[in-house]
């Protein structure tokens, strides 16, 4: 019975500490939010620029307008999963209908990088800062 006992104690030990750091690990990504005004800098293989996105995440759901001087105004729709994000929106360049989409890691609450193609014309990378 002593044998027992001691057995289920040290398996059960084992167990809790086995869950712990990934329950932590949810915890804090669950925290990830990436609400509000960004500022991006995007180099493709067209040029670069400084698009500023206004983005709305709730739980994995993202809404946002997406403001640049080169591709204009657009609302925008995407998701965010752990550290990823992604979001795309429908523009007009030159009479030609495009889907532009962006995909990259947050890398801090005020931090996100990643790839962006406008439907399939030009692609690059961004960075972007929280303002």
């Amino acid at each position: 019975m002593v044998r027992l006992r001691a057995f289920l104690s040290t398996t059960l030990l084992a167990l809790a500490i086995a869950v712990v750091p990934t329950t932590v690990s949810a915890q804090a990504e669950a925290k990830i939010d990436v609400t509000g005004k960004w500022v991006f800098n995007v180099t493709t293989s067209a040029g670069t620029g400084t698009p500023t996105v206004t983005l709305k995440q709730q739980g994995d759901s993202l809404t946002g307008h997406y403001s640049s001087q080169t591709l204009g105004e657009a609302d925008l729709k995407g998701t965010v999963k752990d550290k990823k994000i992604a979001f795309t929106f429908h523009i007009e360049l030159q009479g030609t209908p495009l889907t532009v989409n962006y995909v990259g890691t947050i890398e801090s609450n005020d931090a996100m990088k990643g790839t962006v193609d406008i439907g399939g014309a030009a692609s690059g990378t961004f960075t972007a800062k929280r303002s």
